[in-house]
């Protein structure tokens, strides 16, 4: 069962046709990863008849910016998310972030191509970014993304596992955190994780069951990601810093 501050949200962005993926903390709930979520993410397309649809939608909702940077297309395609609240009637203080890049992740069209699209008990449409998306998307510095993505892989194997294809089995070879369940994946398929070593080397500890190291280089692995997320973050932090200092300077 969707929340109603949520439905409200997501019927909103539909009506306006706006195309656009959920992600974040919401995506993860849909695909049982999380139980809850105060925010809603979207990731949209940038296109001028897009913006004009999200900001209908914004404008039903009582949406206004509250933090820098401003809606501004040049700053979302630099990497940047512009943060709103909800004041309308239903949805008061719902905060909604929107995005048109992710790190490290494909073009909108590409990840719309293969997004998964839930039906709501009204009929209504959900767009998310597909699994194998989401969990690259929430490759973060943040420690309490990790878990979710745990959860996801784990999910999307159990749901999956006994239909398992070319694409799905990468998937799990490459993304799976859970040392017991890598070692099963490589025993299960061993050419596919021999041809999957050069992407991801720690394999090679999951095919002898060496656990303790395993566990190991998993932990190296989430801090090289996490590394690798703060060096991204530190010009858009400090473009940030300008943008809030040229608004001080300004109001």
């Amino acid at each position: 069962m969707i929340q109603t501050p949520i439905r409200q949200v997501l019927l909103t962005i539909q009506k306006h046709q706006v195309l656009a993926l959920l992600m974040g903390g919401q995506a993860c709930v849909f695909y049982g990863a999380a139980q809850f979520s105060k925010d809603v993410d979207f990731l949209i397309l940038a296109d001028e008849s897009n913006f004009y649809g999200l900001h209908a939608a914004l404008e039903e909702l009582q949406a206004v910016r509250i933090a820098v940077p401003r809606f501004d297309p040049d700053v979302l395609q630099r990497g940047h998310a512009v943060h709103f609240r909800c004041q309308a009637a239903g949805v008061e203080g719902l905060r909604i972030d929107v995005m048109t890049r992710l790190r490290d992740l494909e073009p909108f069209e590409v990840l719309w191509a293969r997004r998964t699209t839930i039906i709501t008990d009204d009929g209504g449409e959900v767009h998310l970014l597909s699994v194998p998306d989401l969990v690259n998307a929430k490759k973060t510095q943040r420690a309490k993304d990790w878990p979710m993505i745990d959860a996801l892989v784990e999910g999307h194997y159990l749901a999956l596992g006994a239909k398992p294809t070319p694409e799905r089995i990468l998937f799990w070879l490459t993304e799976s955190r859970t040392p017991e369940r890598l070692i099963d994946l490589t025993a299960r398929f061993p050419a596919e994780a021999a041809s999957a070593l050069a992407s991801r080397p720690l394999l090679v500890l999951a095919i002898s069951g060496n656990l303790p190291d395993l566990r190991v280089a998993l932990d190296a692995e989430v801090r090289a990601e996490q590394d690798k997320d703060r060096h991204y973050w530190e010009p858009l932090k400090r473009e940030m810093e300008a943008f809030r200092r040229a608004e001080r300077q300004t109001s």
